[in-house]
């Protein structure tokens, strides 16, 4: 048996602070194979370095597992971009002077561009992709003497449904994620099918959705709820309502459990209608959060999201009937933007009615995306740009403060219309104030007499 410290370097918190998943569930597989394990999360323990020099010695792990989620906070509009690579680097370091164990990171962040950030770390050995079955041979390879390769891909033998992982819950942090954010993460599926331009998903998780049973995601909620007392759940799934159905039949299951759970995850705002609202708010579901991505067929096009802007507001229309917040995440200044389809863009924003909207300002360029390849051939940036530090896509048609002044002058005039987003985290500052957890933006939309909302809580401050 072996021991592993494992060490979750996420402590941003915006829209709000999310459970460590990816360490829980390589935490799981670790212990079922018979290795000790401590579960170190950085921004639980209050991000204090001394915090974890002191687990460090007092474990005195064999191997040390390093977790990154986020590269950045991917806000153009915001003054200092938060860049989380920075301070990984400053806890390398600190895991360097304090033990001798060989250091092995993964996670999201690291798939997207793993040998650029291996190489910035400084640190031993990084695993690509699904880390749950990679990772206790390397651990036990590694205690053993033997030569492992510098990096490992878990994208070359995709798990099954069967392999995945569950995740192993621990109770202080189950608390603490409560008491922040009011919900923990789970999955019921991996990969993407979808060809978004910007997007990593398929090459983080597949480009095939992979569904686990039904009954066993239910048989894990439900013992997450017996055990740890968790009652709100966010579904980390990269798209929740696959083509395929499998999300009903989830639903169905939870809803023939009759759990009393409350769950939200995100969405994909194309062929949810009333009926398919209606069982999952049996369910428990309680909020949508939308990847609407733009509000012109023109950049919903040129983002290859395979819907239209009458999709959004039909998925929209049933969320209203059927009294459901929905939140939709909107970027302009994407492919083919100009002024033309900004401002169409802008007016279609006041057709969605009763709901939040969320904008951004430009993409984040990812490598090994279409977008990349897109933004060198419009010399939007040059070829050997290093993308460890942020670049953004501008469509070349727009100028970029320009379309800025016109989304702020159009979304000034509603309170749930938001931007940029650190205005959004403001507004959310002001409801944890109050007392409020969860999603927050969910109470911007009302639809039952009395609910408390945002401008009560701001009118109260």
């Amino acid at each position: 048996m072996s021991k592993v410290f494992l060490l979750s370097t996420n402590v941003t918190t915006e829209p709000y602070p999310v459970y460590p998943l990816g360490m829980a569930v390589i935490a799981g597989a670790l212990v079922e194979a018979g290795h000790q394990i401590v579960q170190f999360d950085f921004l639980a323990e209050g991000q204090s370095t001394q915090a974890l020099v002191e687990a460090l010695r007092n474990f005195a792990p064999d191997v040390v597992c390093l977790s990154l989620r986020n590269i950045d906070n991917v806000d153009s509009f915001a003054q200092e971009t938060a860049w989380y690579l920075a301070q990984a680097k400053e806890l390398a370091e600190i895991l360097r002077r304090n033990t001798p164990a060989p250091i092995v990171v993964g996670g999201s962040a690291f798939t997207v561009m793993p040998q650029a950030i291996l190489d910035y770390l400084g640190l031993d050995y990084g695993i690509v992709g699904e880390g749950e079955r990679l990772v206790c041979g390397i651990v036990e390879s590694l205690v053993a003497g033997h030569e492992v390769p510098r990096l490992s891909d878990g994208q070359l033998r995709p798990l099954s449904a069967e392999q995945m992982g569950a995740p192993l819950y621990e109770q202080r942090l189950v608390d603490f994620y409560q008491a922040e954010s009011g919900q923990i993460n789970i999955q019921t599926k991996r990969g993407c099918p979808h060809q978004c331009v910007y997007c990593t998903y398929p090459g983080l998780e597949g480009n095939q959705f992979r569904p686990q049973d039904p009954s066993a995601v239910v048989d894990e909620i439900a013992r997450a709820q017996r055990d740890f007392g968790i009652d709100s759940f966010f579904f980390t799934d990269s798209v929740f309502n696959d083509a395929q159905g499998h999300y009903l039949q989830f639903a169905e299951e939870l809803a023939r459990r009759d759990l009393g759970i409350r769950w939200t995850g995100f969405f994909r705002p194309q062929g949810i209608g009333r009926e398919e609202l209606r069982l999952m708010k049996s369910s428990g579901l309680y909020a949508l959060e939308l990847g609407t991505d733009a509000a012109s067929d023109t950049t919903l096009n040129g983002l290859r999201k395979g819907f239209s802007f009458a999709d959004v507001l039909a998925v929209n229309a049933a969320c209203v009937a059927e009294e459901i917040p929905a939140a939709h995440y909107l970027m302009f200044g994407g492919p083919d933007e100009s002024y033309a389809s900004v401002r169409e863009g802008l007016q279609n924003v006041e057709r969605i009615a009763n709901n939040v909207v969320f904008a951004f300002s430009g993409i984040r360029i990812l490598p090994g995306t279409e977008l990349h390849g897109r933004a060198i051939r419009e010399q939007v940036i040059e070829a050997e740009r290093e993308l460890l530090m942020p670049a953004y896509y501008f469509s070349p048609q727009i100028e970029v403060e320009k379309m800025n002044d016109l989304i702020l002058e159009t979304f000034k005039q509603r309170r749930e219309w938001i931007f940029p987003p650190s205005e959004g985290q403001k507004r959310l500052t002001v409801m944890r104030r109050f007392g409020f957890r969860g999603l927050l933006w969910d109470t911007l939309v009302s639809y039952k007499k009395g609910r408390r909302t945002l401008k009560k809580a701001q009118d109260a401050n």
